[in-house]
């Protein structure tokens, strides 16, 4: 198996360290994982793609490059360029330093990456490794991810719906639960929720030259999601999965809203 891996937290970052074990594990002793990830941090910037400008890429070592832009940007590079010659069998994006559940997955460049992949008519999953307490303590953070996330993608690849016939394909998230590899107690299929009153807001500072700056803060990652939602699935100490698709539509309203305006 051809893989291509790629995350939001920069070439460096001890995920992308992580993903790449479970990558190799996937791909086994004949198969290939290729690197193609951001030159620099890129947490948050969704499924960005750098529309307006060039995308700077240098190769690193043999089949790893950093590229100066999105997650995006990087699976794109990726399928368009240093892999033209024959097209991956997956794309892993991860492991994200931090969850992607609920109301975060909608701001992710790991989950953008997946996405971005998936549109590309590549199978898909991105990966997230949620911390806190339980993580804290541990010499390696991304346990859990390390020892769980090869089981997870080769169960996803085996078993899961990929939807190859629908006009929109089907991407994975996977988060890994903010404790001990060994406290997991399963996996869980959940769907996106949303934390209870948590956003992202703005905090102002005056630099020392008197000029005024806004940092983006995020809420608090423990309210409650509703059950059954990957958040509590996570909370739970499950790994949760939750399928996904590049739609955007909210059908539920869509035949009200259809009547709405032809009454208009």
């Amino acid at each position: 198996m051809r893989i291509l891996i790629t995350n939001d937290d920069g070439i460096n970052a001890p995920g992308l360290s992580a993903l790449a074990e479970i990558a190799a594990s996937v791909a086994g002793p004949t198969g290939e994982v290729w690197t193609v990830a951001p030159a620099f941090e890129q947490s948050g910037v969704g499924h960005c793609i750098s529309y307006a400008h060039p995308t700077l890429i240098a190769q690193l070592g043999p089949r790893r490059w950093a590229a100066e832009g999105s997650p995006a940007d990087c699976v794109l590079a990726g399928l368009g360029d240093i892999m033209l010659d024959r097209r991956p069998d997956l794309v892993l994006s991860g492991v994200n330093r931090g969850n992607n559940a609920g109301e975060n997955a909608m701001y992710s460049g790991t989950v953008g990456g997946a996405m971005e992949g998936a549109l590309q008519g590549v199978r898909s999953i991105a990966l997230s490794q949620y911390l806190g307490p339980g993580t804290a303590r541990l010499d390696d953070p991304f346990e859990c991810a390390r020892r769980h996330g090869a089981r997870v993608v080769r169960a996803l690849l085996d078993h899961a719906d990929w939807g190859e016939s629908d006009e929109y394909p089907l991407f994975y998230n996977v988060n890994f639960p903010p404790c001990s590899a060994s406290e997991v107690q399963g996996i869980r299929a959940a769907p996106q929720g949303r934390r209870a009153d948590v956003r992202f807001g703005v905090q102002a500072q005056v630099a020392p030259n008197g000029r005024r700056f806004l940092w983006i803060a995020g809420g608090g990652q423990t309210a409650s999601a509703g059950p059954g939602s990957d958040v509590e699935a996570l909370l739970a100490n499950h790994v949760a999965v939750t399928p996904m698709r590049p739609d955007l539509t909210c059908n539920a309203t869509t035949d009200r809203l259809a009547r709405v305006l032809g009454e208009v």
